[in-house]
């Protein structure tokens, strides 16, 4: 498979927010697959993962990432308020955020694009269909779609 690489000659960097660890493995193993220069950060919670998008703490270096794959049910901040967090911030809302989550409620839906997802993808639970999803999440916002230059505002 082809390596794929984003701005500057640098790996593309993901950002993960999902809280369930077989989740976790199954999108390292399929971003591995699909394309080895994928840089997949993990956050188990949104509080983690506002910390990582913020720089704060432990997090003060992290990479701003080129994507970021967002859980809606998640422990101490859930994915909604991530999400409106993320919208609301001038220097995060041009990242794309794509909601990877099992729920297939109307109500998630409507609610996600109201708050600007760029995208909702539920998550299949068979194997090879998970993979497969990973694989268009790849081949569509990390190769076909054209993502913003600008690391950061101010």
């Amino acid at each position: 498979m082809k390596a794929v690489v984003g701005r500057e000659g640098m790996p593309m960097q993901v950002l993960l927010v999902e809280d369930n660890p077989g989740d976790v493995r199954l999108t390292q193993e399929a971003f591995r697959d699909a394309n080895s220069s994928v840089h997949l950060h993990v956050a188990s919670d949104g509080v983690q993962a506002m910390a990582f998008l913020r720089h704060e703490g432990a997090d003060a270096h992290a990479p701003r990432p080129d994507l970021i794959l967002l859980d809606l049910n998640l422990p101490k901040m859930d994915g909604r308020a991530v999400l409106a967090d993320i919208k609301k911030d001038d220097n995060l809302k041009t990242i794309p955020t794509v909601i990877l989550t099992t729920s297939e409620s109307e109500e998630d839906i409507l609610q996600s694009y109201q708050l600007q997802a760029n995208c909702y993808l539920s998550k299949p639970v068979r194997l090879d269909a998970f993979e497969a999803v990973v694989k268009s999440i790849n081949d569509f916002w990390l190769t076909k779609a054209k993502l913003p230059r600008t690391r950061q505002i101010g």
